[in-house]
């Protein structure tokens, strides 16, 4: 870790136990502003960083309050846990696409395990919801969990160098390297444990003969996630692990914003539940239990 970066993180530190506000208090401490003007800075707007609120309510002529016309394309995705179900092993294939895809290291050591897409137990995926009575078909059978995408994304506002930000098409929330400097705030404010920090430079625990050359590896101290194959999705291509899911329809992705889209129809036919949908992130994944 370089100077810069460790004289950063004292910064940090110390406005952290101070309770000052960590993002706002740094870009003043660091920038020379005084104790006063960063407590100041608690006083941020909720869309800093970046963030792109689209659940504002304007006021119209007469003073009423209505939801904005969302526009653009925000991107979110289906997961259809019946259909994990009837095909075993279908969910590794898609974790394993994912992480070939992206270069994600292959730790020996469980502490040091790197995330992108995972599987997890329903009652650690869902825990907002009853887990009483809960039916054997999800007692018996892991979820696929990865990065919500979160409309209102926590970590795009706890991130002090934008290393972690939303993108303007599709709102997907992305992530710098080369701006990560490992303060880890992102992963204190996100609420589905979604990031992993790479403790070890993961490059030597990357197989050569899978490498994607196409896509950059990472280095020791930065926070990395999913990023719905933003690449991919450029290049006219579906994410990795909806291709992997193929014909199975397990995994459905577009854009939410497009009433006439496959996702949007998909939605409209099932119930879907979400991740901690009461915490306001406005979560961009959605199951179908």
């Amino acid at each position: 870790m370089d100077k810069k970066r460790r004289e950063f993180l004292k910064v940090a530190g110390i406005s952290t136990v101070a309770g000052l506000g960590a993002p706002a208090v740094v870009n003043h401490l660091v920038s020379g502003g005084s104790p006063l003007d960063a407590m100041a800075a608690r006083k941020i707007d909720p869309d800093a960083h970046g963030a792109v609120n689209e659940h504002k309510v304007a006021n119209d002529e007469h003073g009423s309050g209505h939801e904005e016309v969302k526009t653009g394309k925000r991107f979110g995705m289906v997961i259809d846990l019946p259909k994990f179900q009837k095909n075993p092993g279908l969910g590794e294939k898609c974790v394993k696409a994912c992480h070939t895809v992206h270069n994600v290291p292959s730790f020996p050591d469980k502490k040091d395990e790197i995330k992108w897409i995972w599987l997890t137990e329903y009652e650690n995926g869902f825990t907002e919801h009853s887990q009483l009575y809960r039916n054997d078909s999800l007692k018996n059978n892991q979820v696929l969990v990865l990065c919500n995408h979160c409309d209102n994304p926590p970590c795009v506002r706890a991130c002090p160098t934008k290393a972690t930000y939303k993108s303007k098409d599709g709102g997907i929330i992305m992530m710098d390297f080369h701006r990560c400097i490992g303060c880890r705030f992102c992963m204190a404010a996100c609420p589905y444990g979604s990031r992993s920090f790479n403790w070890r430079d993961p490059r030597p625990f990357i197989d050569e003969k899978t490498m994607n050359r196409e896509y950059p590896t990472r280095m020791r101290g930065v926070v990395e996630k999913c990023n719905f194959c933003a690449k991919r999705i450029a290049d006219g291509k579906q994410p990795a692990c909806v291709e992997a899911a193929g014909s199975t329809n397990a995994i459905i992705f577009g854009d939410l914003n497009d009433p006439d889209s496959a996702i949007r129809k998909v939605l409209k036919e099932n119930y879907t539940i979400q991740r901690k949908p009461s915490l306001g992130t406005h979560p961009s994944v959605f199951y179908i239990v």
